[in-house]
Order: structure tokens, then C-alpha cells, then sequence
């Protein structure tokens, strides 16, 4: 099956103090044009060790990776990666629309969005001269995605987004990033501790063994969209919760054991 986001027998290795660490090993997993997936698992899995591999930050020692088509390297020069980190690492003294037009300052790429584009679809229209003192943290963060989104990418690339906000207005920033979602199509692969949040964003959840990561499920989510608060009380919704909950118990059980 062809992807967007194609790995296979991917492994990565990093030299440390204490000898050669495995970060991931044999990870293989395709991510289809627009398709919402999740990477969930303890600590130490290698989620953003993933994340970093499909934006170039980090070559493979072994497996193959491609992003529509291309090597990861091909797919950065052409900027059809971008990443969000969980920190939204807005400039303190620049406004939020020079914020968001940094990365047109940095590359020669014609078809983009402009920054008031990409701020009305991230809804600061009207704060674009504010500076990021003046925004809450969840408006930072959108502020952050306007910023991802204006040199108009493929694939979006988030890790953990949403971690350093409050647990309601995280609530709020998942329905907001769907909504977004469903308007831009992109290809987003998300990284969470939460399975909750997992779960009611995502197509599919990928939920990752550690020492070394490697895929121990890959959980499609059958419900329906658009996704409103409702769905949190559906039957499905608890079963694939329950689901998710054995798999990363296995995980843990697994570590523990050191097999």
C-alpha cells in the first residue's frame, strides 16, 4: 500500500556515553494523503525520534522513508514537511504576523499562503499585530500553526503540541485542530501521551513498544466525522479507549519484564 509518509524497516541508532542506543528498530508504518494518525507509547519509544526521521533531522541507519514519493531530504528542500513543537517558539519581539512570515523570508516557493491567509484559518485574524506577551498560550500555539501552515506543507509533522496547556483549553485547541484539519486536508501525524486526545483525533493510532520503539499496534478508529464532544460518550469510543489501554499495559508490561 502506497503513502504520503512511507516507512520501512526503519532503525535508528545514537551514540551515547554508555554505548550504542537503539532509539527505534524495524518500525514500518504508511500514512495515506490526508489521513489524521497518532504515535502513542511510554516514554523512551521513540515518537519524536519518528517525527525527526520523516523531517530530515535525522538520517536512518537502516529501512527506507519517503515523503510523497521523495526522500525526506528531497521532501525538506521543496517544504513539504513542516513540524510544531511544544513550545510554540514565537519570536518575543517581533507581531504575530511578522511571526508567521518568517519562513517566506527564508525560502523562494510560489505557491504559499499569505501570513493574514493563514492566520484568518488559524482565527487570529484581527491579532496580527499583537505581540506573543499578549496572547494566551493556546492562542500562541495557534499563532505557531499559522506559522506551520504558510508555506503551505504536505505533511504536518506535531509533537506534542498541546502538552503545556491546560487540560479544558486542550480540549478546545483538539476540536480547533480538526476543524482546521477538515479545511486544509494536510497529512498529519500527531505525537501524545494522551490516549484520549489519540483517540479523538485520529484515523489511526500507532502505539509503540520502547528499548527499542517498534510498532506493536496499529488501531484504526472507526468513528465518525466530523468529531464532536458526543462521541466521548459513544459505546465504540470506550471499547477502543479500553483497547488503547491494553496495548500501551502491554507495552509497560513488557519493558518491565526487559524482554
Amino acid at each position: 500500500m502506497s503513502g504520503m509518509v512511507e516507512l520501512a524497516n526503519v532503525t535508528m541508532q545514537f551514540k551515547t556515553s554508555h554505548g550504542t542506543l537503539t532509539a527505534i528498530e524495524d518500525v514500518s508504518f504508511n500514512v495515506a494523503d490526508g489521513e489524521f494518525i497518532s504515535l502513542i507509547g511510554p516514554s523512551g519509544c521513540g515518537k519524536s525520534t519518528i517525527l525527526r526521521l520523516i523531517s530530515d533531522i535525522y538520517q536512518p541507519i537502516k529501512g527506507t522513508l519517503s515523503v510523497a514519493g521523495l526522500s525526506a531530504s528531497e521532501a525538506r528542500k521543496r517544504n513539504l514537511i513542516t513540524m510544531m513543537f511544544q513550545e510554540p517558539i514565537l519570536l518575543p519581539w517581533l507581531s504575530i504576523i511578522k511571526n508567521v512570515n518568517m519562513p517566506l523570508e527564508l525560502i523562494h516557493q510560489k505557491e504559499h499562503l499569505s501570513p493574514m491567509e493563514a492566520l484568518e484559518i488559524v482565527g487570529l485574524k484581527g491579532r496580527e499585530h499583537d505581540y506573543p506577551y499578549q496572547l494566551s498560550g493556546g492562542m500562541q500555539q495557534r499563532a505557531a500553526l499559522a506559522r506551520s501552515l504558510v508555506t503551505n506543507p504536505r505533511v504536518l509533522l506535531m509533537d506534542e503540541p498541546f502538552a503545556a496547556i491546560d487540560e479544558l483549553t486542550r480540549d478546545r485547541m483538539g476540536q480547533w485542530l480538526l476543524s482546521i484539519w477538515e479545511q486544509t486536508r494536510k497529512t498529519v501525524i500527531f505525537v501524545t501521551h494522551s490516549i484520549p486526545e489519540a483517540l479523538f483525533l485520529s484515523d489511526r493510532v500507532i502505539v509503540l513498544d520502547a528499548n527499542p520503539g517498534r510498532v506493536r499496534a496499529d488501531v484504526a478508529v472507526n468513528l465518525p466525522r466530523p468529531r464532536t464532544e458526543e462521541i466521548r460518550q459513544d459505546l465504540q469510543y470506550f471499547e477502543l479507549l479500553g483497547t488503547l489501554r491494553n496495548h500501551l499495559r502491554a507495552t509497560q508490561e513488557r519493558e518491565a519484564s526487559g524482554s
